[in-house]
């Protein structure tokens, strides 16, 4: 079973890939999976942001919180490693 440890260990893991490319696989639902590059921007207490650049030169920040990683609801692959974080 998780505890408060796991999500801290999860986010000091993300933290030390600030300014990094990264790929966010994201389960939206209903077999729905939605797989975009771009590079994380920030990590705050609860959430981390990455931004992700679109079309017609729009940027755009999306937002997801360290229990998402840990439930596998969202899997981050940084450009220097091949797979996705692991928890412990």
């Amino acid at each position: 079973m998780a505890n408060g440890n796991t999500l801290d260990q999860i986010r000091k893991n993300i933290t030390g890939y600030i300014g990094q490319k990264v790929t966010l696989k994201a389960d939206k639902g209903r077999k729905k999976v939605m797989v975009k590059e771009g590079v994380l921007e920030n990590t705050y207490p609860s959430i981390f942001v990455v931004k992700i650049e679109g079309e017609f030169d729009e940027d755009r920040r999306i937002c997801y919180s360290y229990s998402d990683v840990l439930t596998s609801t969202v899997e981050l692959t940084f450009s220097s490693q091949h797979d996705p974080i692991e928890v412990n």
